[in-house]
């Protein structure tokens, strides 16, 4: 036993010697030293975080934010009524319809302690009743401040017995691609849900010429009208919409920007309805066969296909061919991300808009405009605000000219002509052509008087 346990041992030195040996005689490293020269590169390494939070997902702290966040964020409950068969006999025998409810659910983000709260328009639309629920469990009946239906955004008030926690807004537009968010709600009416992701894109258009905050926090029917809110618990934006064919999130989800929230509650708060600055230009989609013909698809900003008279980009002395760049030195680089920046500005606003001319660039101030063209309620036509060179055409100084119309009205040929009455009122303008067009019924007797290229008055009537 003892001579096994001796030669087991020096077998054991033996093998050490060896491999020691060998090592330092005979193997050679993969590796070397490089030094700074002319000859050979220089190698270092970067001691800096991989993120401006930490060096990684264990680093970045959520829980500041989560505590700021969830106290803020309400569950709003939409009460409707509905008409319809109770049962199918009623359905075929056309008995008399019943007033069914039905209840809809969402989330709200309290933006004053005096109870004003910011949520999607979708969530409380047609609402006969709405109540909120707080983080506290507490309820309240809330009524609807104002609605903006093409920014989806509401503005609803609770009345509570004191201050209420809410939310700062953020400044959206320093929000970078790769940052870190969570977004906060009410999914499925599981309360005061955290879920966190990063921003994926911004400016997604979702073809509507609206700008979202793109991210991959989870987001699923409830979050919407929830917060979305930085490692700082700052809101930058309100959760509105998923893409997914089943309904649920399956990767992709879209928020209002913060700027853009802000300014449609400033609206609605100070005029009672949304003041939409506009530049006065408009451009071709990419992905159209023009587009595609012309070489537009390639172009790095905006192409401007059209200037409309008497805008503010007409003014400043935009011209068709120009390629919008930056606007007040933002990099834009496709009209969602123009529409998007401009979607936080009023009329009187002052843009300083960069264009690519022929090769020179070039810095124009434009004074952004109001609004001149509408589409008119319960009729297919699109209008505009006269012109000084319509009213010295038509030599009319009052009316609407008709931009476009509807299939159905098409074999008429009212296209250029110019409304100056409804059912013997007077149109003085777009919001006059607006009121008057959603007082009509569309099942009743309308009339209004035209004024064709020639000074003539043209009159058709609806029945």
């Amino acid at each position: 036993m003892k001579r096994t346990a001796s030669l087991f041992l020096v077998a054991l030195f033996a093998g050490g010697i060896t491999l020691g040996a060998y090592k330092l005689f005979f193997e050679k490293n993969d590796y070397a030293f490089l030094g700074q020269s002319e000859e050979t590169p220089f190698i270092t390494t970067s001691n800096l975080p991989t993120s401006a939070s930490g060096a990684g997902i264990n680093e970045v702290d959520f829980t500041i934010a989560a505590e700021k966040t969830v106290n803020a964020v309400v569950h709003v409950k939409n009460m409707t009524t509905s008409r319809g068969p109770s049962s199918i006999a009623d359905f075929f025998y056309g008995f008399e319809s019943q007033q069914r409810p039905q209840v809809g659910t969402g989330s709200g983000v309290i933006i004053s302690p005096d109870g004003y709260i910011v949520t999607n328009n979708h969530v409380i639309d047609r609402a006969t009743a709405l109540q909120v629920t707080l983080n506290n469990n507490k309820s309240y009946d809330a009524e609807v401040v104002g609605t903006d239906q093409a920014s989806d955004i509401a503005l609803i008030k609770v009345d509570a017995e004191g201050d209420l926690p809410y939310l700062a807004f953020g400044n959206s537009d320093d929000t970078k691609i790769g940052e870190w968010v969570l977004a906060v709600g009410n999914p499925f009416n599981l309360t005061s849900t955290v879920t966190a992701g990063i921003v994926s894109a911004k400016a997604r258009s979702l073809g509507r010429n609206q700008s979202f905050i793109q991210t991959d926090a989870a987001v699923n029917p409830g979050n919407s009208g929830g917060a979305l809110v930085n490692t700082n618990g700052d809101l930058i934006g309100i959760n509105t919409a998923i893409t997914s064919q089943t309904g649920s999130y399956v990767g992709y989800s879209f928020a209002v920007p913060s700027n853009i929230a802000k300014k449609v509650v400033d609206d609605l708060l100070e005029f009672g309805n949304v003041q939409k600055g506009l530049l006065g230009i408009s451009t071709v989609p990419k992905g159209t066969k023009r587009a595609i013909e012309e070489g537009l698809n390639e172009i790095d900003g905006v192409y401007v296909a059209q200037v409309e008279e008497e805008s503010g980009a007409d003014k400043a002395g935009l011209r068709e061919g120009d390629i919008i760049k930056q606007v007040n030195k933002i990099r834009v680089r496709k009209f969602s991300e123009l529409t998007g920046y401009l979607s936080a500005k009023r009329p009187g606003d002052k843009v300083d808009v960069t264009v690519d001319r022929d090769g020179k660039m070039l810095t124009l101030p434009v004074v952004l405009t109001k609004n001149q063209t509408i589409d008119l309620p319960n009729i297919g036509f699109r209008v505009k605000n006269l012109t000084k060179s319509d009213t010295k055409k038509y030599g009319v100084k009052k009316g609407v000219k008709i931009i476009a119309v509807s299939e159905g009205y098409q074999k008429y040929g009212l296209v250029d002509k110019i409304i100056t009455e409804v059912d013997g009122d007077e149109v003085k303008d777009i919001d006059d052509a607006k009121k008057l067009f959603g007082e009509i019924s569309r099942y009743g007797r309308t009339s209004f008087t035209m004024i064709n290229e020639k000074g003539e008055k043209e009159r058709l009537i609806l029945q």
